[in-house]
């Protein structure tokens, strides 16, 4: 009983924005729609996916990255974050789910800003109704690692989300054992092992730590989500450091879940989208 008063105590605190549960009108000249994409990066074309929203556009957007080894691609979030307007990119790093080329952490902070760029690539952004002035991106676990590093870098995103974000240069020697056990679930990374990766992090932890970025991520808003999964006090301690520098804008929410929000996906869409459709000019569907 008291669950259920908390969880409708929070719903009239935080209504869910009706585009979480209501589909948009049929636009049949612009229906929504998926694209396969083949994106250059590393000498190989990657693959991904941009779900479109209805409607001419151009649609502001919001680009997913996914985590290690990529199992929860947060999928349902891009559904509801087209239903709420905003076209949602995906795609699998080089050397991971079908994409060619050898899986690296160094890889993946490459692809993320090559797939910015080719979506920002005037033929593209035309052929998917993109406005390439309003694009925001979001990493799960790893991934998020990955946006904060590549938003430090760009300057242009009108947001980052970071959804139980782990700072790779934090990992190596340390956490050796836990890729090891990640070993029997990497089928879908190419040309690597545990070790190879316990190597690379352990190589690069300075240069792969996310910390000394704090001025360029706040540079746009930030909305830092975390849950039980005893990431929580790494990402408190960047979101600290990021809302110190003058001019910086810092949401964040803990939820008492687990790393992939496997019992609070509707609270997670309903996070992502109240923020997105607060960003200056960058509201999708009303």
């Amino acid at each position: 009983m008291l669950q259920l008063m908390t969880a409708l105590a929070i719903l009239v605190a935080q209504p869910i924005p009706s585009a979480i549960y209501t589909d948009p009108m049929h636009d049949t000249a612009n229906p929504a729609s998926v694209e396969v994409l083949h994106i250059p990066s590393g000498g190989v074309e990657i693959n991904g996916l941009a779900y479109l929203a209805a409607g001419p556009g151009p649609h502001p957007t919001l680009v997913l990255l996914h985590g290690l080894p990529g199992n929860e691609k947060n999928l349902d979030l891009a559904q509801a974050v087209r239903r709420a307007g905003w076209n949602a990119i995906t795609f699998n790093y080089r050397g991971s789910w079908g994409s060619p080329g050898r899986f690296t952490f160094a890889g993946n902070l490459e692809d993320a800003p090559n797939v910015l760029a080719y979506l920002r690539r005037p033929e593209v952004s035309a052929k998917l109704r993109i406005d390439a002035s309003r694009i925001a991106i979001a990493g799960h676990s790893m991934g998020g690692w990955v946006a904060a590093r590549t938003a430090e870098r760009d300057q242009h995103l009108i947001g980052t989300i970071l959804i139980c974000a782990a700072n790779m240069g934090n990992m190596g020697r340390s956490h050796s054992e836990e890729l090891a056990h990640m070993a029997s679930d990497m089928e879908t990374l190419a040309t690597t092992t545990p070790t190879q990766m316990t190597e690379e992090l352990e190589r690069n932890k300075a240069a792969f730590d996310w910390t000394p970025g704090e001025k360029g991520l706040a540079k746009a808003p930030l909305l830092v989500l975390s849950s039980d999964d005893g990431l929580a006090p790494s990402l408190d301690k960047l979101a600290a450091e990021v809302r110190a520098v003058p001019g910086a804008r810092v949401t964040t929410v803990h939820v008492a879940t687990d790393h992939s929000w496997n019992d609070q996906r509707i609270r997670l869409e309903s996070e992502v989208i109240r923020w997105l459709q607060a960003l200056p000019g960058a509201s999708g569907r009303p």
